[in-house]
């Protein structure tokens, strides 16, 4: 699965995650996500199929802002369809790596990559 890493200075920083983040205002979704996973990891990806959709309240010491925050996440499956994997600089994520399905219970992550494991079975 790829994955990336949080950074230090951000709200769950060391966590691994999926690839993704906020979009821009007026933006596709599909864009968006197609856009983060370029960012995060140099990857191009086609989407596929969505997984699910989730929304959680962030209280004030989870986020960067120090406010109250709803996110809604939108998981979809993805293909790499080019480039090559790479690290973010100086953005939300400080690593990009592959991880074995059968080593990703030994990884500290955020509760969305378990949200998203239960949802695909994996």
């Amino acid at each position: 699965m790829l994955l990336t890493r949080v950074s230090p200075d951000g709200p769950g920083g060391g966590l691994w995650t999926l690839p993704g983040g906020g979009l821009d205002f007026g933006e596709d979704p599909e864009a968006g996500a197609e856009r983060e996973v370029l960012e995060e990891t140099g990857y191009r990806v086609a989407l596929g199929e969505l997984l699910g959709i989730r929304s959680d309240v962030l209280e004030p010491a989870q986020t960067i802002s120090g406010h109250r925050v709803q996110t809604v996440g939108i998981v979809y499956r993805a293909t790499v369809t080019g480039g090559e994997l790479q690290v973010e600089l100086e953005g939300s994520t400080d690593a990009a790596a592959w991880v074995p399905i059968d080593q990703l219970d030994a990884l500290p992550s955020v509760d969305l990559l378990a949200w998203a494991r239960r949802t695909t079975g994996r």
